[in-house]
């Protein structure tokens, strides 16, 4: 029953399609009654032309028999010209739908919060949408090609050969069930096996991924072979799960196949000595034996189309998973949109946790003023990061309350609240694409201009000149044409030209080299003025001028006050700086008095 409710669902993602899908299924009924109409009229032909042979028998004339041979000659032309019209329809419809299935799904998973994707491999997400739209695919053309007419010629038409010759009717409609019933014990045997096969198959895709994502990695550590017995390893346990399942469907298929020969064999006979007893006529042995043969055609089509389904189950179950799956932050019916924000953050006794068991952020409370810096330090998992995502939801916190300007964010529009709200991630996160479109993420409208003033503001114009194409040069996957330092100076261009009146940096001049720190710092400064700004630091002597420090330690606010005022109080954030700041007497002496410098 599984497979048929997939199959159903599968039917259901038709969407704007599924009026076509409806014509092209009342066109497999006329196809399917086409089909069985032939054997029966040649077999009324065949049948007057004996009696007209028999003693006694009345002559037969074309002109008598013109009625029945034109008949079976438009239900031939029909069946020719209906089966092309209804195949190229189909075969649009299957790629349309396709490719609609697969934006869907994309859009789908882009909105899935960052949990689903921390915890799902990208290769996963990747492999299951490629082969589960393809298994839809596949699942709607031969549906509406074949598969529909051959369904309603085994389940209607076939127990209405009773009413031709109901002992010849019983035997066709005995054969047929008993191969049907070999056919339904190959699936039994099978159920469990596919699942097994399809598991690897996601192992696989992770384990490829994963290597072509860390080329660099695996060359320089000379790991290539270790990589490649891995996958090989892979594949080793992938055909063992998949040969039984092999070996059993072709099984199924030989056994459909002899039973063309043993039903057409057995219908003659039968009929033979029937016809001998003068229960049958020789037109009835001729529509059977054509009908048998027609039957057991469309019997290895529902065979070969119930094999491709439970080969297919698997993917598109995966596929209707991960589609199922509802993304926790939404927004509220009736939400609002703000053009820009004043800036005012106020977190009010908010807590969240990832797994329910342990608090990642508890009882968290403060209060920004627009255009105020704060800085968030703290052991890594203490929360900093966290306190931000949840600052432009990536996630929503299981209680308390988040307002921007007054707003619980929970009721402003997701677009509107990111639209205001710029990141610089500590991992800089760039496409595959050009300078230009990695910096057009956050303003599709800036002109040539406006970007090129923030990659001078964000000090990355040196590394831009030296670009054969400037703006259009395409920087590779994740922007590995460029260093890291200059991948995190574009990341930073980016959010600087989206202007937003809150901006968080997490961690953003972790990548860059001490000289360029301290020039992207004063161009910071620059841009956090008049600004909300979020500091996400460890590294203490990028946020010496933060108007607030928040020290964080297990989720929870321990401190909070001026970089002075911490170090004074001897405290946690004071236990860092010492661990952290190591300067000689000659580094003091070169950035002078009041300034610190991290070793």
């Amino acid at each position: 029953m599984w497979l048929v409710r997939l199959y159903m669902r599968v039917l259901g993602q038709l969407g704007s399609d599924l009026r076509v899908g409806g014509v092209l299924a009342l066109a497999n009924v006329a196809l399917a009654i086409a089909a069985f109409a032939e054997p029966v009229l040649f077999g009324r032909i065949i049948d007057t032309l004996t009696r007209a042979q028999s003693p006694g028998g009345a002559p037969v004339t074309f002109s008598s028999l013109m009625p029945l041979i034109l008949a079976w000659i438009a239900f031939g032309l029909f069946s020719i010209g209906a089966g092309v019209l209804v195949a190229l329809n189909a075969d649009r419809l299957s790629h349309r739908r396709r490719l609609g299935v697969m934006a869907n799904y994309f859009e789908h998973v882009l909105e899935l919060p960052l949990a689903f994707h921390l915890q799902t491999h990208s290769g996963r997400v990747l492999k299951v949408m490629l082969e589960g739209s393809n298994g839809m695919a596949w699942l709607w053309l031969g549906f509406f090609r074949e598969h529909l007419a051959s369904f309603i010629a085994l389940g209607v038409l076939l127990p209405l050969t009773i009413f031709l010759n109901w002992r010849l009717g019983l035997l066709l409609l005995a054969l047929v069930g008993l191969f049907t019933v070999l056919t339904a014990i190959v699936l039994r045997k099978t159920e469990t096996l596919q699942g097994s096969v399809e598991r690897y198959h996601t192992d696989l895709a992770e384990h490829a991924s994963d290597a072509l994502g860390n080329i660099p990695v695996i060359q320089s550590f000379t790991r290539i072979q270790a990589e490649t017995q891995a996958l090989h390893g892979i594949i080793h346990q992938l055909l063992a799960a998949q040969n039984p399942v092999l070996s059993w469907w072709a099984l199924a298929s030989v056994a459909t196949r002899a039973s063309a020969t043993l039903t057409v064999t057995a219908i003659f006979l039968t009929g033979t000595w029937l016809h001998l007893n003068g229960l049958a006529s020789i037109g009835d042995i001729v529509t059977f034996m054509s009908l048998a043969t027609m039957l057991i055609g469309r019997l290895e089509q529902a065979v070969s189309f119930v094999n491709q389904l439970f080969l297919q189950a698997p993917k598109m179950a995966e596929f209707f998973e991960i589609l199922d799956t509802t993304p926790a932050v939404h927004d509220r019916p009736g939400a609002k949109t703000f053009e820009r924000f004043a800036g005012e953050v106020a977190f009010d006794r908010v807590s969240f946790s990832y797994d329910g068991k342990r608090a990642a952020v508890a009882d968290v409370t403060f209060r920004v003023r627009p255009g105020e810096t704060v800085a968030l330090v703290g052991a890594t998992g203490s929360g900093k990061s966290t306190t931000l995502g949840l600052l432009h939801r990536a996630f929503d916190p299981q209680s308390g309350c988040i307002t921007i300007d007054g707003e619980d964010i929970r009721d402003v529009a997701l677009a509107s609240l990111r639209r205001n709200i710029g990141v610089v991630f500590q991992e800089p996160m760039l496409f595959a694409r050009t300078i230009r479109e990695n910096l057009q993420v956050g303003r599709p409208d800036a002109t040539e201009e406006e970007m090129l003033d923030a990659m001078e503001r964000a000090q990355a114009r040196e590394f831009l000149i030296r670009q054969s194409d400037g703006l259009d040069t395409v920087i590779g996957e994740r922007g590995r044409s460029l260093s890291g330092g200059e991948r995190q100076r574009l990341s930073i261009a980016r959010a600087l030209l989206k202007n937003p009146p809150v901006l968080i940096l997490d961690e953003a001049t972790s990548a860059l080299d001490a000289a360029t720190e301290r020039r992207l710092q004063k161009a910071l400064d620059e841009v956090m003025r008049d600004r909300t700004t979020f500091v996400i630091a460890h590294r203490l002597a990028t946020i010496r001028n933060a108007d607030r420090i928040l020290v964080f330690e297990e989720g929870r606010i321990v401190e909070t006050g001026s970089f002075d005022e911490l170090v004074a109080k001897g405290g946690r954030f004071a236990e860092l700086a010492r661990a952290q700041f190591m300067a000689t007497a000659e580094e003091k002496a070169e950035v002078g008095p009041g300034d610190v410098v991290m070793a």
